[in-house]
């Protein structure tokens, strides 16, 4: 069994945003209702309900700005909802045939040669992999079709 940890956004970044905090590019999240099909949360790394309240927001999953700090759209249910916390269970968010695993240094730069769509039932493995190496420090799960951040891999 992988010795990985699924990590989701933090629970203070979520809540800041719900009170109104802003996004990567100083704007307000923007509330709207779920249409369903397809709108992950990124707290507690589920799907948003048809006809729930979601927040759409401009997301950096990085501390600083630097070239590779990548910047995209993210969900995130507009209510409270409990942080992922599963440790070696892909979340239930992980429903597209594949997505893009993508290993980072401690330097949050991508590390080269790392990046592959990978089978959805192929990520445990896959990031356990990169994380078996050491100039790797954290794995991202990104859409294979749009690469929006999904989630982080740490080590469990």
């Amino acid at each position: 069994m992988p010795n990985i940890q699924f990590t989701a956004m933090p629970t203070t970044v979520a809540d800041t945003f719900r009170k109104g905090g802003v996004d990567a590019y100083g704007n307000v999240p923007e509330r709207m209702i779920a249409p369903g099909g397809g709108m992950p949360c990124r707290h507690c790394l589920d799907m948003i309900a048809e006809g729930e309240e979601m927040l759409v927001l401009a997301y950096r999953p990085f501390e600083a700005l630097q070239p590779y700090a990548e910047t995209g759209p993210i969900f995130l249910h507009g209510r409270d909802c409990p942080r992922y916390e599963a440790v070696e269970i892909l979340p239930p968010m992980l429903s597209s045939p594949d997505y893009i695993v993508r290993g980072y240094g401690q330097n949050d730069r991508i590390v080269y040669g790392t990046g592959a769509v990978t089978a959805t039932e192929a990520i445990a493995a896959r990031a356990d992999a990169l994380l078996q190496r050491p100039e790797i420090a954290y794995v991202h799960i990104r859409s294979a079709r749009n690469n929006c951040y999904q989630c982080r891999v740490d080590r469990a």
